[in-house]
């Protein structure tokens, strides 16, 4: 069944953020994922921490989101993402 990951990103440095966003799209199709939402032109409704960005990435199943977040290969992506910003990922199960 679908499962979907909700990312937030509080910009900290937003040249490491942009270079991520040339490299994150190839990384998360490596395991079957989309974007569903979302993206560089998130706006900002509501958040006292800073500029913040977001994306909906949709997968197969909760264990493809699991193999995108450790998958050795992508450690440098990841390294870049969380250089760039303060991430949180949420993985949530699509609702029948």
């Amino acid at each position: 069944m679908a499962h979907y990951a909700l990312i937030t990103l509080v910009v900290k440095n937003q040249e490491k953020l942009a270079a991520y966003l040339k490299v994150g799209g190839p990384a998360v199709a490596k395991h079957q994922g989309i974007a569903i939402a979302g993206g560089p032109e998130s706006q900002q409704l509501q958040n006292p921490h800073g500029e913040t960005k977001g994306v909906v990435l949709e997968f197969p199943s909760a264990e493809h989101i699991t193999a995108w977040l450790e998958d050795p290969e992508l450690a440098e992506v990841h390294a870049l993402r969380n250089e760039g910003a303060d991430v949180t990922i949420l993985s949530l199960p699509k609702i029948a």
